[in-house]
C-alpha cells in the first residue's frame, strides 16, 4: 500500500501556529514523513511579520500571500481568500503534497483545504466538529470538515458532531487539542520579563465578534476600564479579523482614562509563561477555554464568539455584554479559588497522535471520494 510521505502543514496566523507547533515537530521528527511548512495569511503582514517566528523553528517550504496591510473588512477577506486559492493551486500543481494539514476555521485554512479538495489532494483537518457560534468562521469550520478526508478531532463531542454531519466514522480520529501539548514544560515568566509587561494581574485578549465598529469599540473600552479598576492590566492586540481597528480604537480610548500596559504580540512561550503569573485572562479567545484551563488560570469568556465551545471549570461565561454581570464575573474570577479541572481537550499528546495516524495511512486509507452517511 502506498503511504503518505510529503505532508504540507499550513499556518496562517500567530494563533494557529501556536497550536500547530507540536504537530509540526512530530511530523518533522518522523522517520517516514517529510514536513513541508506552508506560511500564509497574517504571518506575512507588517509590523509583526510573525513568519519570522515560524522560520526560527521550522524550514519554510512556501509562502502564499493573502491579506494586504490595513485591510480588515469582510470584502477584503474575500479578496484575500481568492489570492490564497490561486497561490495554493499553483503550489499543488508544481509540487503536490500527499496530504494537506489545516487547523480550525480561518480563511487561510479554508483556502488551502478547498483548493486541495478540488485539485485532488487529501486534506486532514484539526479541530473539526468544534463549535464557536458567535462568529462567521463557524460556517467555514464545518465547510472544511465536509471537504476533509481525515478528521483529527479535539474532543469526544466534536467526534459526535462530525458523525452527525454525515462524516464516515472511519475517517475520524480523536487526538485532543495540540494547544495543550508541551505546556507543562513552559516555565512561568521570570521576574524581569514579568516586570517588563507591567506585572499584570489581568490580561485582556479580545477579538472581533462581527458587531458594528461602534459597538466593538465601546465594548473594548468598557472591558479595559472594568479590568483596570480591579487590578494591573495588560492588553494584547486582537487578531487581524474584520473589526480589529475598532477594538484597537476602544483600547486607545480606555488608555486615556486608565493606566494599562499594551503589547501587540507575545510569542507563544512568553504568552504561556505569562499565564502562569496572572490571575485572570479576560476576553473572548479560545485560549481562555483551552490553554488557560491547562495551566490552570481563571478566565472570563465574554459574549458570543466562543458560544458552544466546550469549557473546563476555570472559565466563567458572561454570555452578553452586561456590564454589571461582567463586573461580577471579574470579581469572582479574582477572588474565588480554582478547583481541580478535568480538561475536555485531551492529555497533551495530540501532536504525537497526529503524526502516528498520518504515518499509518495513505491514499487507499482515506479515498478522495466522499459520501454522506445519511
Amino acid at each position: 500500500m502506498t503511504m503518505f510521505t510529503r505532508v504540507d502543514v499550513v499556518t496562517g496566523s500567530r494563533a494557529d501556529f501556536g497550536l500547530l507547533r507540536p504537530v509540526l515537530s512530530a511530523i518533522r521528527d518522523s522517520k517516514s514523513l517529510v514536513l513541508r511548512t506552508v506560511v500564509t495569511g497574517t504571518h506575512l503582514l507588517p509590523p509583526q511579520c510573525t513568519v519570522d517566528e515560524v522560520a526560527e523553528a521550522f524550514e519554510i517550504a512556501a509562502t502564499i500571500p493573502m491579506q494586504e496591510p490595513g485591510v480588515t473588512d469582510r470584502p477584503g477577506d474575500a479578496e484575500a481568500l481568492a489570492r490564497g486559492m490561486t497561490g495554493f493551486a499553483a503550489r499543488y500543481r508544481a509540487d503536490p503534497p500527499d496530504l494537506v494539514v489545516v487547523l480550525g476555521d480561518r480563511i487561510e485554512a479554508f483556502a488551502a483545504a478547498a483548493t486541495a479538495a478540488v485539485a485532488g489532494v487529501r486534506v486532514a483537518h484539526l479541530h473539526g466538529g468544534d463549535r464557536a457560534e458567535g462568529i462567521a468562521d463557524e460556517g467555514l469550520r464545518h465547510a472544511i470538515s465536509k471537504l476533509a478526508h481525515l478528521h483529527l478531532a479535539a474532543t469526544s463531542r466534536s467526534v459526535e458532531r462530525l458523525i452527525a454531519m454525515g462524516e464516515d466514522p472511519w475517517r475520524i480520529r480523536l487526538v485532543g487539542s495540540p494547544a495543550i501539548d508541551g505546556l507543562v514544560a513552559v516555565p512561568a515568566l521570570d521576574d524581569a520579563a514579568y516586570a517588563s509587561l507591567g506585572r499584570p494581574e489581568i490580561v485582556i485578549l479580545l477579538h472581533p465578534s462581527g458587531e458594528s465598529p461602534a459597538l466593538e469599540r465601546t465594548r473594548a473600552a468598557d472591558l479595559v476600564m472594568l479590568c483596570a479598576d480591579r487590578g494591573r492590566t495588560l492588553v494584547l492586540d486582537p487578531n487581524h479579523d474584520p473589526g480589529r481597528e475598532a477594538i484597537l480604537a476602544g483600547i486607545t480610548d480606555a488608555s486615556a482614562h486608565r493606566a494599562i500596559h499594551r503589547t501587540p504580540h507575545l510569542p507563544r512561550d512568553r504568552f504561556i509563561g505569562l499565564l502562569r503569573r496572572i490571575r485572570v485572562l479576560a476576553g473572548n479567545s479560545s485560549a481562555g477555554l483551552i490553554e488557560a484551563a491547562a495551566i490552570p488560570v481563571r478566565s472570563v469568556d465574554i459574549g458570543a464568539r466562543q458560544a458552544g465551545r466546550e469549557a473546563a471549570g476555570n472559565a466563567i461565561r458572561v454570555p452578553s455584554w452586561d456590564l454589571t454581570g461582567l463586573a461580577r464575573a471579574l470579581e469572582r474570577a479574582m477572588g474565588e479559588p480554582l478547583l481541580p479541572i478535568r480538561h475536555p481537550y485531551g492529555d497533551g499528546h495530540a501532536g504525537e497522535r497526529v503524526a502516528a495516524i498520518i504515518t499509518a495511512g495513505g491514499p487507499e486509507t482515506y479515498p478522495l471520494a466522499k459520501r454522506n452517511t445519511y
